[in-house]
């Protein structure tokens, strides 16, 4: 009744407004078995800084199916990953936008997700999609060292010092004293590739032992160089229809 009330209270001052059938409990319901649906992924990995975002954003320009759980979850996924700007939502909000997002996949066709953590920031990936993902075929993408610093370079090179410094003390027990104080000392000093190049030991040796874990005839490797973002996810589709996976 008082949703009944509150929807014609709105409708009145103009708002367009919907009723769920059994109320809000009733939605979770069916976000919940949003999660647990047969979806056909293909795990879009590589280390930081191989523009898997970028990627992921060309491969829906070229009307492949993509979700963007680091734009869902307003996190990049690392200790540098609120980009100073980006707020998340909560738990329950995120897995309501989540839920929405994927009703509209159709499970004939594959959907390319990144390799991501179960946990992303705060948020964690619900754990009958997280099954999924893990035994989905990952397509690690290959690209050069110096590609990789100057991407990041460009995405992190403009952010406040002082947030970088923060984030890069946060990890300081996995990246060393020695190299914690390096980093530190070239952000202070303006020094941004020479802190990615830094920071990337540590990322790249966690990605490598993660790589390690994955089953290896469910892991396909492809070396990206040069080209566009769009050159680059037409070689990634015409990849992956050479491959012969179980989904």
């Amino acid at each position: 009744m008082r949703s009944g009330v509150m929807a014609w209270a709105l409708d009145l001052y103009g708002f367009e407004v919907l009723l769920i059938q059994g109320g809000y409990k009733s939605f979770r319901q069916w976000a919940r078995r949003q999660f647990a649906a047969p979806y056909s992924f293909r795990i879009l990995g590589g280390m930081t800084g191989s523009g898997k975002t970028r990627l992921l954003a060309a491969l829906k320009t070229s009307a492949e199916q993509v979700v963007d759980l680091e734009d869902l979850a307003q996190h990049q996924g690392s200790s540098y990953g609120t980009m100073n700007k980006m707020v998340q939502p909560t738990q329950e909000q995120f897995e309501n936008n989540l839920a929405w997002r994927l009703k509209d996949l159709d499970t004939a066709r594959q959907v390319w997700i990144e390799d991501e953590n179960m946990n992303i920031g705060k948020i964690i990936i619900p754990r009958p999609l997280w099954e999924n993902l893990v035994s989905a075929p990952t397509f690690n993408i290959e690209v050069a060292h110096e590609e990789r610093v100057a991407s990041l370079v460009r995405e992190y090179g403009s952010l406040d010092p002082d947030f970088l410094v923060a984030c890069t003390q946060r990890i300081h027990k996995r990246l060393g004293p020695l190299q914690t104080t390096q980093a530190i000392t070239a952000i202070r000093e303006n020094r941004m590739a020479d802190f990615i190049r830094l920071v990337l030991v540590y990322y790249d040796k966690a990605y490598s032992k993660a790589l390690a874990g994955k089953i290896s005839a469910r892991l396909f490797t492809l070396l990206l160089s040069g080209g566009t973002d769009m050159e680059k996810a037409r070689e990634l589709i015409e990849f992956n229809h050479t491959i012969a996976t179980e989904r």
